[in-house]
Formats: C-alpha cells, structure tokens, sequence
C-alpha cells in the first residue's frame, strides 16, 4: 500500500488536471489525502478515490490565533494551520509520497518531510506520478541521500530547538525591559523608540520588536508610545513591511479587544501596497492587499463588540483611505448594465424570485403574500441551501479579485450559477446587502429589475462596498435614519447611477401579540435579545437600580440567548462585566434570565414595560412587538444616531424616547404609578404600533416595490 499526502495551498486553478492524478494514484493502489487552503465542496471527488480535508477558515485555538496574527506569509501560515490538524498529523506518519500542488504548499511539504524523512517529497503532480508509479511497478529506488536523509532531517529539528532555546533566554532579557514599569517610565520609552528605529537593524528583527513594543506599550496604558514606536521603525521599513508590521500591531490590538491606536496608519499601508501592485498589474496580489485592508477596517471589535464606533461618529473620515486608494476606487465604480429593467409583463404573472443568505425571519410575511397573491409567480432561494452559490458566498476574496480584474474565473462561475435565475425572474428581490447582494451585481442583471434591502450590519461591514448599486434598480431601507448613514458611508447611492432609495419599515404580523397581561407585569422590565454587545443589557440593569432604589417590587426579565464571549475579547469583558452585576442581581430575584423561545406573544404577556437599551438599531422589532403586546416602551436614544437629524426620536412617538438611565427610571415610575395609567398607556402603545408597523399597513409599501400596480 501507498501512502500519498497531497497539500494544496491555493484552490486548484485546473481542478480536472488534480482530479485525473488522483484516479491514477488510485489506480496504482495508493491511498490518497488531499488537504489544502479550498472550500470544503472545491474538489468532487469520490471518497472511494481520495479523502479530502480542507482546513478549517477560522482558528478556535488562541495560541494558533496569534500565531498565525504573526505570521503574514501565506506559505508559513499554510504550515501552522495544517500542522494543527490531527488528521494531518495522522497523515503524515503514515505517509510514503507528500507532494506540493503549488509554491503555497511547499514549506508545508518541506515541514512534513523533516517529520516524515523516509517519505518522498515531490514538488507537483508530474513528480509525484512518476515516484508513485515506481512505486507500484517495483522499480524504485531511493535517492542516494535516503540514508542519511532521516538523520539530518531529525538532526535539522534538533538544531532549531536548540536555537528556540537560546532564543528563548535573549527573549526573556527582552521581556524584563518590556515590562509595564518600564515602558512607563520616559527612559524606558525613549530607550524602544531608539531601538526600532535604529539604522542597520534587520527587517526581521526591527518588525518583531516594533510589534512586541506595541502591544507591551498598549497594555501599559501608554498608547501614544506604541504609535512613536510604530512609527519610527515603520519609517526605516519598505513599503511592504512596513505595511506587514502595522497590520499584525493592529491586529494584535483587536486580539485585546481593543480598537488599534495604529488603525489608520496600518489600513493606509496595506492599501498603498494594493496600489502599488495594481500599477504593476498584478490584481491578484493588489486584491488581496485591498481585502486585508478592508477586512481590517471593518473589523467586528471596532463597529459591533464595542459601545461605540468610528464609522457612526465620523464616516468620511474614517473612510478617507478607502476612498483615496486607487484599488478601492477601481472595486467600487459603477460599471452600470447595458439594458435598462423591463417593464412588469402585462400577459403572463410577473416571476418574482426572493433571494438571501442572511436570516430569512424578515420575509415570512413578505414570501406568504407574494405566494398567494393572483399574478405573481414566487420563488424562493437561500443561498446557504444551493451546492453551487453557497462556496462563491464564503469567497469575498474572490469577488473582490474579480472586482478589480473586470473579469475572473470566479466571475464566470457566478455567472453560469446566476444567469438562469435572472433569466426567470423579471423582478429580483436580495434581502440583505451582503455576500448575496455583492455576487448578483457582479454581472450585468439584463432586463431583470433588481431590487435589495438593507437592514443594518451591512452599513458598518465592508459588503456594500463591493455591491455595484448602479445595477441596482431600487435599493429598501428599513428606516430613515439607517438611509442617511448609509448614503455617508456608501457615495455610490446619491451619485448618478444610484438606485431609487425608499424607506419600508420591516414586515411584523402584530395581531397576536395583544393579549391579557396581570397584574404583576407592571413593575416587570423586560429587554428581548441580548445576544450581542450593541443591545447593552447594563444599560438595563442601570434602569432597574435606580427604580429598585425606591421600590424593590421592579424586577428585569433578559429573554433571548447570550453573548457569546468566544466572538471576541472585547465581547468577553462585556460579558465579564454583566456576569458581575447578575451575580449582584439575580440571587435576590431583581433580575431572571429566559432562553430562546418560540412563543414571544405569550412572554410578553409577563412583560409590563418593554426596553430599548441599544447603542444602535435599524428598527428594532421586539420593541415594536412588545408595544403591540400593551408594554410601555421605554427606549434609549440610539447613541449612534443621537446626534442625527434622524435616530430613535424620529421613529417613535416622543414619548417613548429617553436619553439617560435617569430619564427612563422617571418615564418608568410614571408610567407604571398605578394600574389604571400603566394600562392606559400600554394600550395606545399598542394602538400606536399596529395602526403603524402592523403586515397589512406596512405591505402596501412592499406592493409600491414588487408589483406594477398596488393591489
């Protein structure tokens, strides 16, 4: 038996060339492993010829995290991941034959090979073919050097220990002169300045202490440091390094939780990078620079782990790189469609077809209205469901790269998915401005009317900024507020080739949610959907300590699942914190935590008073559904609109709206200061919400987009 281990470190740019060698390795009797940087679905391949193993996208180890945050090689980081890997491991010490597919994969073969030394390692499909056909045929021979190859091969492992232990003593030293004393200290300070910034250090040596004086200077509390640190050794570095260095500062930075001091200058540096490829016509390259820089930019700890954001405070600003870069420039201009949407056929039922790959709660009511409505032939497609479009949405590298190509292999793969649905379709509707979105105008829709909505995640991600909205016909928000960021954010929706922008509210069916509360939900608060950091439920708990101060009857019900502290460490000190005042709270019974449930209407029944705590929302349903229910709504001035012509105090009546814990504490108490008031106003809350967001008044809205005529 033949033991072939195949690594692949890029997706096979000629997948039937790979697929054909491992029918032939199949065929002289190996057993054959492929592994590789490609999507789980990338080789069709029969498991009976070989067992593929892609690698896992996201790290769950932390130790494998940073690691790979150290280490910018595409090759090294290849090695790492794989290496974590106990199939691969299994794999290897059984291996005769490991072979290279491509440059990517061959440190990690090299790597293999000195942990392997009796196994033949072969750069290519041509190589390992011929090895393994000796092989089976009887003629192979080893290579002279196989004799000794085991014992330098071990003896080169051993000597790279040796040198990690000696590195690790000078490491130490290191440490000491690092500490947080020390880097306090102005001597200290000035000493690391001096030292990055040296002349004659090497790169390599000059990159690995900027980056530990950084992180060591923001652990400290001196953030000012890091950056002078940062910025003297960047200033000796290459474009390229330099870029490299501030990039993993930064995204050391997001492993504390921490928003980067150096966010600017690192987004810059990588952008300057993808510019100076593209001059040089390398897109693949300046596609990935670009991606790197956009991944960084919107980075979940910045925008959603944290109570503020950049992008909500001072969009142009923040965007400035982006917008300056000559990559980003060519990703993001209109390319426009050659023929403009077809008008509504008047002979047949007009084909609507609803496509997504976000959650589909908010199309319940829109796709069982539009599938019994007479003249409307309705299908349905969630992305995640299709074999073929759901690896070209995990692939926003690709279409990035196609972006800034014009034309790509990606580009024609969606293509050849995409166009029989437009072809069908007169009218396509995306739900949410992500990867869906982002893939369907990478081609020229024809005379399909495309229609998309955006909620709100979209605005602070990096997708509509891959979206070309100049194939787009009519762009849905769910509220004006949402609209005016976005329009700062994204220049493309108020230039010339816009889309027509329209606000509809989210489509709610608020009938059942009117149902008879006791008596005791009046001094119940409740806060539905506490899974991310944006709803800040310490908001909450500040309410109900101010209320409890005078009456210890008020209690909090948090319904919904929790944060999940793995997301990140910003999330984790969230998360430590409210665990801290829960502790406090729920031992007395002034606070009670509820999973997810299904039936919302019958929570709410213990409901008396409904909590908008957020930093940000786009519309915020269960506040709405828990008005309907006859809850005083009690809702915070989203932080992130406050300052806006437009935010919470122009969605709800005014009333509804506070702006401090104090100031909902006192609507609280007055609402809530006898039955017969507490009822009263829950009860034109109720009526406020249903004559307003309830399905059969909001669903005109969605006629005026869909059909041709309101019906």
């Amino acid at each position: 038996m033949i033991n072939v281990l195949i690594v692949v470190g890029d997706r096979p740019q000629q997948e039937a060339v790979l697929v054909e060698a491992l029918h032939r390795f199949h065929g002289w009797g190996a057993t054959v492993g492929v592994v590789g940087d490609f999507p789980a679905d990338a080789l069709r391949v029969d498991p009976g010829i070989a067992e593929v193993r892609p690698l896992a996208t996201d790290a769950q180890d932390p130790r494998l995290r940073r690691a790979l945050a150290r280490t910018p090689q595409p090759s090294r980081a290849l090695w790492l991941r794989a290496w974590r890997d106990p199939w691969v491991r299994r794999r290897v010490r059984q291996a005769d034959v490991l072979v290279a597919v491509d440059g990517t994969a061959v440190h990690t073969v090299w790597e293999m090979a000195q942990r392997q030394p009796r196994a033949d390692a072969c750069h290519g499909l041509g190589a390992a073919s011929k090895v393994v056909r000796a092989r089976h045929e009887g003629t192979y021979r080893p290579a002279s050097r196989a004799a000794w190859s085991g014992v330098s091969a071990r003896a080169g492992i051993l000597t790279r220990s040796a040198r990690r232990a000696a590195v690790t003593g000078v490491k130490e030293s290191l440490e000491a002169t690092m500490a947080p004393a020390v880097l306090r200290s102005r001597a200290g300070g000035h000493l690391w300045r001096s030292v990055v910034g040296a002349p004659a250090l090497p790169e390599r040596v000059r990159g690995a202490l900027a980056y530990r004086v950084h992180v060591r200077s923001v652990q400290a509390g001196r953030p000012g440091l890091a950056v002078a640190a940062s910025t003297a050794a960047a200033a000796r570095m290459d474009r390229r390094n330099r870029a490299s260095l501030l990039t993993r500062e930064a995204n050391g930075e997001l492993d504390l939780g921490r928003v980067p001091v150096c966010l600017t200058e690192a987004v810059t540096a990588e952008l300057a990078v993808a510019d100076d490829f593209l001059a040089r016509k390398n897109t693949r390259k300046s596609a990935q620079s670009l991606y790197r820089a956009m991944r960084l930019l919107f980075h979940r700890v910045i925008h959603f782990d944290q109570l503020t954001s950049p992008l909500a405070d001072r969009p142009a600003e923040f965007l400035a790189p982006l917008r300056a870069s000559a990559a980003a420039q060519r990703v993001t201009a209109p390319r426009g469609r050659v023929t403009p949407a077809a008008a509504p056929p008047a002979d047949r039922p007009l084909r609507l077809l609803i496509m997504t790959n976000g959650s589909a709660h908010f199309l319940t009511e829109i796709r069982q209205r539009y599938a019994d409505l007479p003249g409307v032939e309705l299908r349905y497609l969630h992305l995640a469901d299709d074999p073929v479009a759901a690896p070209l949405t995990r692939n926003a590298g690709g279409i990035v790269e196609h972006l800034l190509a014009g034309q790509s292999e990606y580009g024609n793969r969606v293509e050849e998915w995409l166009r029989p649905h437009l072809d069908w379709a007169d009218t396509l509707f995306v739900d949410w401005c992500v990867a869906a979105a982002a893939i369907t105008t990478c081609v020229d829709p024809g005379d399909t009317r495309v229609v998309m909505r955006l909620h709100s995640f979209e605005t602070f991600s990096f997708w509509p900024h891959l979206i070309d909205f100049s194939r787009v016909d009519e762009l849905v928000f769910v509220s004006d507020h949402l609209r005016e960021l976005t329009c700062e954010v994204v220049p493309t929706l108020t230039g010339e080739q816009a889309p027509r922008l329209r606000v509809v509210p989210n489509a709610m069916g608020l009938s059942g949610y009117r149902r008879p509360k006791d008596p005791e939900a009046r001094f119940t608060l409740g806060l539905v959907g506490v899974s991310a950091v944006a709803k800040d439920p310490r908001w909450a708990i500040e309410v109900l300590r101010r209320l409890r101060v005078e009456d210890e009857r008020y209690r909090l019900l948090l319904v919904g699942g929790g944060l999940d502290a793995q997301a990140s460490e910003s999330v984790r000190q969230y998360q430590k914190a409210l665990t801290a005042d829960l502790a406090e709270l729920e031992p007395t019974g002034a606070v009670t935590r509820v999973g997810q449930t299904d039936d919302v209407p019958g929570m709410l029944t213990r409901i008396g008073v409904i909590l908008s705590t957020s930093v940000r929302e786009s519309f915020h349903c269960a506040l709405v559904e828990g008005a309907a229910s006859g809850a005083v709504p009690v809702v915070r001035d989203w932080p992130f609109f406050a300052r806006r012509a437009t935010g919470a105090r122009t969605l709800f009546p005014a009333e509804w709206v506070v702006g401090t814990p104090e100031e909902a504490a006192a609507r609280i108490r007055a609402a809530t200061a006898d039955e017969e008031t507490w009822r009263a106003a829950g009860a034109a809350a109720a009526t406020h919400a249903t004559e307003t967001w309830d399905w059969p008044v909001v669903q005109h809205g969605f006629d005026e987009v869909f059909l041709p005529h309101p019906r």
